[in-house]
């Protein structure tokens, strides 16, 4: 399987979180931390974004918050 990285946009459309809520994560350690790319420039793996959401949809089913 090839490993696809995927810009802010993509992560926010994924997530339905805002930038200022996935960064909020980030700095609390749940969220997948970023991949710097360059000059400014980060990125997510998209496999981690969806691993992070179905640990979300686990949590759900399970009545935890």
């Amino acid at each position: 399987m090839a490993m696809r990285v995927v810009k802010l946009v993509e992560v926010i459309d994924k997530t339905g979180l805002s930038r200022s809520s996935i960064y909020a994560f980030i700095a609390d350690g749940r969220f997948p931390k970023p991949l710097p790319l360059g000059d400014r420039r980060v990125g997510w793996l998209e496999s981690e974004v969806e691993d992070w959401i179905q640990a979300r949809l686990a949590m759900r089913d399970q009545g935890i918050q």
